[in-house]
């Protein structure tokens, strides 16, 4: 029988947000905003699931619940306008990947009267529908209370519930509305009638369609709960949870729609028809062992729900998928066969109820529902196969990792965000994972991607790995060899700087530092002469333009002038020893042994240098350079953090053990924790060695605990010590289980690796560092890899046409 459309929403109407059908129905919508998949413990699942137990018994007799998840295939949407050299070859790596989106909308549907609707008196087998007496105004408006408080209940915990508006359920010129998105399988910005066929095919325009339900006992599982456990990311010490109906939602990869309907009747009239119906049973049980089984379950279930005071529901279940291609429906078919078997469940192809059951999920028409299709449980067990995950939330902007199940690109805001909503109180990041698990590829696509924000950054490396994303950004990169050897020059005053306070300390730890020994007394005498010859060298520099500012030329003017005003002022030598100061540093001084450390002429204006690398690992163990060395860092960043006010700018310190074992480091490090968070800024940690954690007061006391953000990498190499760093770090068993879930089942098609990430320790979450071959080879830390990508970028000019050419190079060497 052929019918407009029309004729199905004959009598229908929407007004004040509310949808009234022909019968005299009426449905209130809403949008919901769930928990992101793979972040929630069981226990948190179990808390959603009796929320919803909650909220359901506030609802009036005679309600339906209708929960509907869309999920549909959807391709990444490059944009390539104004993008870097990386981030260009990031999104053309993404470009057209393809994913699950997911849309998930609440009906609350209160019919007019109980009548019974069937497959059989289905409103589409009519000739006409005569719409029916509307319900009274007063009856409504106690639902639609009703309906508000069941919002309330549900938001009170891991959920948000957002009422769908008028303006939401229908469609404009330019935006097609919810009821059309179901009707026609379409997306908002989607725009077209279709035709809906049932006879031969079910087809909706150009998809060919088919439904699978869950409407008999026989075809559920004989246990259920609101959680599962999910294999591939458990060990046998950790448990990772989704929702018990995952299988059938996020987790099924294929263009579908997952209902789930709840009827909610009167609870005791119920009881009192399934007494009768055992009644029956009874008399019949003589005649079939059918009919004594029968008996025997509804007995059971009457039972349960006298001794636990069950609320006995109606339900029904279904599973509509699409694709263009008919060939496919079959190998869909399938998934979701496997995917109900994986909770025990088993659907069947519906065919000739097919037109009623997909009629009944229009928004609205939910009264529709033909009741032949459902079956008996208890509110409890109902809730278990309501989808209670989304995918991750996709930012605007941010860190750009990737979602674990589709690898689908999501920008996730690290630092700002989190600090707005009060999830943590400092923007410090500690890094820590095994040799190999992918933590310096996180940490050089952080920095990269806060270098291209315009942030400033600062490095402390052990092992050149920041060494290939220096070169391609351009920034400076210090490091020590015997042909050229590490060289600074503190004394060296950018253009509109001036010998501040700030300044004039940092020189004078410095030449404290070269002059006295760790555990040699610093007077006070000895103090105002430094600060004297500081502020005298720099009156002279101003004096005498030619004059070119450097260690050289400061300890000339020591020589040669202050020796005679600490004369003239007639300074004795037990308050300052001068020949004992110019002798201890006459090494720096041109022709001695570190005559180049001081006095370098290229590379001065490091305070506006976005991107500088000191590379420690051959100085790490240096009694001289590497003292040195870490007070210019310390005078560096302190003065970025102080002279560029609203500027983002970050420390890294990459294998800091080393470094923080050197008593001015580590009181640098506790004090740089505790304040830079004032002047928009980010202190960073980097570690491999659990043994850090355990051993190092300052990481334990200082850096974790003022750290609100950790990213860890794969910790499998510890799990033996799993329970230690699990103290130190502060990790609740959730965290745990998350954290262990880290490259459990990655695409064996894909080559990444994954990091969790807790913010706050509110919110944690498991991501993918997915980075394309320009971003791989630009980060890489490999031996051979890196010796190979700087051969490139020497014979072709620079770092970016290097790794061009030896993507080229690999491209055409996997050629068959």
């Amino acid at each position: 029988m052929e019918k407009e459309l029309k004729f199905i929403f004959s009598g229908y109407t929407i007004e004040n947000d509310c949808m009234l059908s022909a019968s005299g129905a009426v449905t209130v919508g809403f949008e919901v905003m769930q928990p992101e998949i793979f972040t929630s413990s069981d226990k948190e699942l179990e808390t959603v699931s009796q929320s919803l137990v909650k909220a359901l018994k506030v609802l009036p007799k005679h309600t339906i619940f209708h929960q509907q998840d869309f999920f549909t295939e959807a391709k990444y949407a490059a944009d390539f306008e104004d993008l870097s050299f990386l981030s260009h070859s990031s999104e053309r790596h993404f470009f057209e990947g393809r994913g699950l989106e997911h849309h998930c909308r609440i009906y609350i549907t209160l019919k007019p009267s109980n009548k019974i609707i069937t497959s059989i008196n289905s409103f589409l087998l009519r000739r006409h529908i005569v719409p029916e007496k509307s319900l009274d105004p007063a009856i409504i408006q106690d639902f639609l209370n009703a309906a508000g408080q069941f919002a309330q209940i549900i938001n009170d915990v891991n959920k948000k519930l957002i009422p769908l508006t008028t303006d939401k359920l229908v469609s404009h010129t330019d935006q097609a509305g919810i009821i059309e998105q179901y009707c026609f399988l379409s997306h908002e910005n989607e725009i077209l009638i279709k035709d809906i066929q049932f006879k031969d095919d079910f087809k909706i325009g150009d998809r060919f369609a088919a439904l699978y339900t869950l409407a008999d006992l026989d075809g559920l599982p004989a246990f259920c709960g609101p959680a599962i456990t999910y294999e591939p990311y458990s060990t046998d010490r950790s448990r990772s949870a989704v929702g018990f109906a995952a299988s059938l939602g996020l987790l099924l990869s294929c263009n579908h729609i997952y209902n789930q309907y709840i009827f909610i009747g009167d609870s005791h009239q119920r009881i009192k028809e399934l007494e009768s119906k055992k009644l029956r049973l009874q008399s019949l049980s003589a005649y079939s062992r059918s009919n004594a089984i029968a008996r025997d379950g509804v007995n059971d279930f009457l039972n349960e729900a006298a001794a636990e005071q069950r609320y006995p529901v109606k339900m029904h279940l279904n599973v509509l998928v699409f694709d263009q291609d008919k060939n496919k429906l079959k190998e869909i078919g399938n998934k979701v066969m496997a995917a109900a078997a994986s909770i025990e469940a088993l659907p069947k192809l519906e065919t000739t109820g097919a037109p009623q059951i997909w009629c009944a999920g229009i928004p609205g028409m939910q009264a529709e529902f033909p009741m032949n299709e459902t079956f008996d449980t208890f509110l409890e067990q109902a809730v278990c196969f309501v989808h209670t995950e989304t995918n991750y939330q996709k930012g605007i902007s941010g860190i750009r990792f990737a979602e674990r199940i589709s690898g689908m690109p999501v920008w996730v805001d690290l630092f700002d965000e989190p600090m707005r909503r009060g999830i943590i109180t400092n923007r410090n990041l500690f890094v820590c994972g095994g040799s190999g698990g992918g933590k310096s590829m996180v940490m050089n696509h952080i920095l990269r991607t806060l270098f291209e924000q315009m942030a400033h950054c600062v490095i402390v490396d052990i092992g050149n790995s920041y060494q290939g994303l220096c070169t391609l950004v351009g920034g400076i990169y210090f490091t020590y060899t015997e042909d050229k050897p590490i060289r600074f020059n503190p004394f060296y005053l950018a253009a509109g700087e001036s010998l501040d306070t700030e300044k004039k300390e940092s020189l004078k730890s410095l030449l404290v530092s070269l002059w006295k020994k760790e555990n040699e007394s610093f007077n006070r005498s000895e103090y105002v002469a430094l600060s004297n010859a500081l502020q005298g060298y720099y009156d002279h520099l101003k004096n005498n333009e030619s004059l070119f500012p450097c260690f050289n030329s400061f300890y000339e003017w020591l020589k040669t002038s202050y020796v005679d005003i600490l004369k003239e002022q007639q300074v004795k030598d037990r308050d300052f020893d001068m020949d004992n100061f110019l002798y201890v540093l006459q090494p720096y001084y041109k022709g001695g042994e570190f005559d180049y450390l001081l006095n370098e002429t290229e590379n001065l204006d490091l305070l506006h240098e976005r991107f500088v690398v000191f590379e420690l690992d051959t100085i790490k163990n240096h009694p001289i350079l590497f003292p040195v060395v870490t007070l210019v860092i310390m005078e560096l960043f302190i003065s970025k953090m102080r002279k560029l006010p609203g500027v983002r700018k970050i420390l890294a310190v990459d294998e800091a053990w080393i470094a923080i074992a050197k008593s001015g480091m580590a009181d640098f490090i506790k004090y740089l924790y505790k304040t830079v968070r004032k002047f928009n800024g980010i202190a960073a940690l980097i570690t491999q060695e659990i043994d850090d954690l355990l051993s190092s007061p300052i990481i334990k006391e200082t850096v974790i605990n003022l750290s609100d953000i950790k990213l860890l990498t794969d910790m499998r190499k510890f799990m033996n010590r799993f329970d230690e760093l699990q103290a130190i770090l502060g990790l609740s068993e959730k965290g745990k289980s998350i954290l262990l879930s880290v490259n459990r089942a990655n695409d064996p098609a894909k080559k990444y690796r994954e990091v969790f990430i807790d913010l706050g320790g509110q919110i944690m979450k498991v991501y993918r560092n997915e980075l394309s071959k320009e971003e791989y080879y630009a980060y890489t830390t490999e031996a051979t890899e890196k010796i190979k990508v700087l051969e490139f970028a020497e014979k072709w000019g620079s770092m970016e046409k290097g790794i061009k050419m030896m993507i080229t190079n690999d491209t055409l060497t996997n050629t068959p």
